[in-house]
Order: C-alpha cells, then sequence, then structure tokens
C-alpha cells in the first residue's frame, strides 16, 4: 500500500479513472435525480443518497469479483451468427429498460397535470430503489469493465470509485433541483437517456460507439439550452420593470 502512495504512475492512473468514473456517472446521477422528483420532497435527499451510495457498493463489490467479471465476456450462445455473453444480456437488458423508463416518463411530462398524477400514485419510496438498483448494476458493469482496462490495482480502483461517488453526492442535489426546475432541462436529460438506452443495446450486440461522441453532443445541446434560459430570463425582466413602473405611476 505504502508503494502505492509514492508511485506517482499509480496517481496519475487514480486521477484519470476518477474522473472517467465522474464522466460514466453523469448519466446514472440525472436518472436518479428524474426518478427521486417523483417521491415527495422530504424522502428525494434520502432516496439520492441510498441510490448513489448503492452505485458505490455495487461497483465495489464487482471489483472484487473480477473473475466473474472477465467470465461475463464468455460466448453463452449465437444468434444470427452473433455471439452473446453475459455482459451482452446485461447490456441490452439495461438498454431496453433505459428506454422503456425514458420515454415513459416523455409520454407523461407531454401528458401534463394528468401525467404527473398518474405517475405520482405510481411511484413509491421501495419502487424508485428498485428501479435505481437496476440501472446500477448496469452503469456499474460497464464502468468496471472500462476500470479493468485501464489500472492493475484493486486498491487504485476501489479509491478512485468511492472519490468520484462523494463528489457525485456533492454536486447531486444541485443537479437534481436544476433538472426539476427546468422543463426543458429534465426533456433534453430524458432524450439523452434515450440515446445511453440505445447504446446499451448496440454494445451488447458488439457495435462499439464511443461515448465521446454523445457526451460531446449532450454538453453541446445542454449549453444551447443554457443560452436559451438565459435569454428567456432576460427577456422577461424588461417586462416586468414595465409592469412596476406602470402601477408606480398609476397609468
Amino acid at each position: 500500500m505504502l508503494e502505492l502512495l509514492t508511485d506517482p504512475q499509480a496517481w496519475i492512473a487514480f486521477a484519470t479513472l476518477t474522473a472517467l468514473e465522474l464522466v460514466l456517472g453523469i448519466d446514472n446521477i440525472i436518472f436518479i435525480s428524474i426518478l427521486v422528483d417523483k417521491l415527495p420532497p422530504d424522502q428525494r435527499v434520502l432516496a439520492r443518497r441510498l441510490g448513489l451510495f448503492m452505485a458505490m457498493f455495487m461497483r465495489i463489490g464487482l471489483l472484487l469479483v473480477l473473475s466473474w467479471i472477465v467470465g461475463l465476456v464468455a460466448p453463452l450462445f449465437s444468434v444470427f451468427g452473433q455471439e452473446i455473453s453475459g455482459r451482452d444480456l446485461i447490456l441490452i437488458a439495461g438498454g431496453l429498460f433505459l428506454l422503456w423508463k425514458s420515454v415513459g416518463e416523455i409520454h407523461q411530462s407531454l401528458e401534463g397535470e394528468e401525467g404527473h398524477a398518474s405517475s405520482a400514485v405510481g411511484a413509491t419510496f421501495t419502487a424508485v430503489i428498485l428501479q435505481i438498483m437496476v440501472i446500477d448494476l448496469v452503469f456499474s458493469l460497464d464502468s468496471i469493465i472500462t476500470a479493468v482496462g485501464m489500472v492493475d490495482e484493486i486498491a487504485v480502483m476501489i479509491a478512485a470509485v468511492v472519490v468520484s461517488v462523494g463528489l457525485m453526492m456533492l454536486f447531486a442535489g444541485a443537479i437534481g433541483r436544476f433538472v426539476s426546475a427546468h422543463p426543458s432541462i429534465k426533456m433534453l436529460a430524458l432524450s439523452f437517456l434515450v440515446v445511453v438506452g440505445v447504446v446499451l443495446i448496440a454494445e451488447g450486440f458488439d457495435h462499439h460507439v464511443p461515448k465521446g461522441y454523445i457526451y460531446f453532443a449532450m454538453a453541446f445541446s445542454l449549453g444551447v439550452e443554457m443560452l436559451n434560459i438565459r435569454l428567456r430570463k432576460r427577456a422577461a425582466r424588461p417586462v416586468h420593470l414595465h409592469t412596476e413602473y406602470t402601477r408606480e405611476d398609476g397609468r
């Protein structure tokens, strides 16, 4: 352990892996934020923390059973000449689940008050936690496979996972409140999760899609929407000032 603390290569690997875990955890934070938004306000913080804690323990648990992770890559059967492994099945099932949830959330948002009312009735604390656990498994598997390919030392991997989840907990509340307060951002996040679901299914069928392209497109779309939000606030400000001035003037 002391050798790792004094090894510059270990620190570089730790910093790189922590940054990568944060990037890979963005979609997890968005999914958790959208799910906990369906709960009463007094339960959201607890659900968010539980979701991220489960993600951390699930990733650490998977790191401790690396032999099982390696075994998941072995083909189980073939479909139309395409070999399917245990990892592929998990990715395909996770992608389908993410598509189902994201499209369902978009549909409920478009229905307006009726959609929100029906979703609020069906959302219980236990149901939300179970859904978070399902998607945590998929995102954790993807994250750990990436970590195994980058770093050899399990201690470095575990440290990077703990630090990255700690940072996610620090910012998850602010991200969740921001997504909840801006419907256009929530719709953009749901659209992003639809794309992630499609990518997971493609990965399950061994069609690799570079995630850098997806994250760049998401960052660009988010940047444009932030400009739109700022523009709408700026456009609404003069109207408000004019109304106040008219009231004081009595005309």
